[in-house]
């Protein structure tokens, strides 16, 4: 098997509905408080949010990281929305290729299929929405 990691815009149209409602909820916490917070504000924030638009969620929640069939860490995710999305928040200046890098190994790891990163540090919301598929090679 070889997997594959995609990263994706969220209005491409997909028919992703849950992704499009964390983004939806992201945005509205970054017009609410702007950016210049620490990342646990975003997070408290986020979390109401997510509260008021029925979005299923768990906040921290641990998971295991397994290596050759054995859980050999665990890894606490900033939240796992719909049982099934990993969402990690930043307040940088700017996103880089090591959050998406973290969020792609967090992927790999727990065999989750989607994640998203949101960054508040910035004037105008940044994020990244990534797929990791399992693909079979040939």
């Amino acid at each position: 098997m070889d997997p594959q990691i995609s990263q994706m815009d969220a209005d491409s149209g997909d028919g992703d509905e849950q992704t499009y409602a964390l983004i939806g909820a992201a945005m509205a916490v970054h017009r609410e408080l702007g950016h210049g917070f620490l990342e646990a504000v975003y997070q408290a924030a986020l979390e109401r949010e997510f509260i008021l638009q029925d979005v299923p969620f768990e906040r921290e929640l641990r998971l295991p990281v397994f290596y050759r069939g054995e859980c050999i860490a665990e890894y606490q995710a900033d939240f796992v929305c719909y049982g099934k999305v990993i969402v990690e928040l930043k307040a940088l200046q700017k996103l880089t290729g090591v959050e998406e890098a973290q969020v792609i190994n967090y992927l790999k790891a727990t065999g989750f299929h989607r994640g998203l990163i949101f960054n508040f540090g910035t004037p105008s919301l940044q994020y990244k929405r990534l797929v990791f598929n399992q693909r079979k090679s040939v």
